[in-house]
C-alpha cells in the first residue's frame, strides 16, 4: 500500500514542531505493541493524520483499547503506555 492510497494528509506537524507522516505508522500486522508504536498511533489520530475508524480497522484494536492508550498517555505520559505500568502503579 502506498502512502497516497488513503484519504487525508500524508504528514502533520506536531506541537513540538516535529513532523509525523504515514510512513512513521507501524505496519498493519503489528502484533507487539511497544510504547513507541502506541504513542505514534495515538498522536496520528489526535493530530488528524488518520481517523479513529481507520486506526481500529487497520490495526484490529478495539475502541476501548485505543482510548485506554489515550487516557494512560494523558494521565501518566509515555511511561503509562508500558504494559507493566498499570500492573505496578495503577490500583484498581
Amino acid at each position: 500500500m502506498s502512502i497516497k492510497d488513503k484519504n487525508g494528509p500524508c504528514v502533520v506537524k506536531l506541537p513540538d514542531n516535529t513532523i509525523l507522516s504515514r510512513a512513521d505508522l507501524p505496519p498493519k500486522d503489528t502484533a507487539r505493541w511497544v510504547v513507541s508504536r502506541k504513542l505514534i498511533v495515538v498522536r496520528a489520530v489526535i493530530y488528524g493524520l488518520i481517523s479513529l475508524d481507520e486506526t481500529l480497522d487497520t490495526y484490529a484494536i478495539s475502541e476501548e483499547e485505543f482510548f485506554t492508550w489515550v487516557d494512560l498517555a494523558a494521565q501518566h505520559g509515555e511511561k503509562g503506555l508500558r504494559a507493566t505500568y498499570s500492573q505496578i502503579y495503577i490500583q484498581p
